[in-house]
C-alpha cells in the first residue's frame, strides 16, 4: 500500500515537473525579449527540475533522497543569481527590455533620475 502510494507521489511529482519544463520551454520561443525568456526559463525551468529531483527522491524511496535534496538547495540557490547576472549583463550590453506603462526602472536609476513608486493596480 505505501509502496504504491510512494509510487504515485513519484509519478504525479516527474509529470508535474516534466511539464513546468516544457511551459518553461515553450516561453523561451513565444516571449518577446531576452528578459521575459530569461524568466520564464530562470523560474519555470528551476522549479520543474526541483519537482523531478523531489519526485526522483519519492521514487527511491530515500535511497537517493539526500542527493536530490542537496541538488535542489543547489538549483533553487543559484538559477535565480544566475538569471539576474545574465540579465544585468544583458541591459549594459544594449539590449533594451520591451517596457511597459512603468518603464526601464534600471535605466532610470542609472540616469540618476527617481522613479516614482509602483502602485497596486
Amino acid at each position: 500500500m505505501t509502496q504504491t502510494l510512494l509510487g504515485i507521489l513519484a509519478s504525479g511529482l516527474i509529470l508535474a515537473g516534466a511539464l513546468l519544463c516544457l511551459i518553461g520551454a515553450i516561453g523561451l520561443v513565444r516571449l518577446p525579449d531576452c528578459y521575459s525568456r530569461m524568466h520564464s526559463a530562470s523560474k519555470a525551468g528551476s522549479l520543474g527540475a526541483a519537482l523531478v529531483l523531489v519526485g526522483v527522491a519519492a521514487a527511491s524511496s530515500g535511497e537517493m533522497a539526500l542527493e536530490a535534496v542537496f541538488a535542489v538547495l543547489v538549483l533553487l540557490a543559484t538559477a535565480p543569481l544566475a538569471a539576474h547576472a545574465v540579465s544585468r549583463s544583458a541591459h549594459r550590453a544594449g539590449h533594451k527590455p520591451k517596457s511597459g506603462p512603468l518603464g526601464d526602472a534600471l535605466a532610470d536609476h542609472q540616469a540618476g533620475r527617481s522613479t516614482p513608486p509602483a502602485t497596486g493596480d
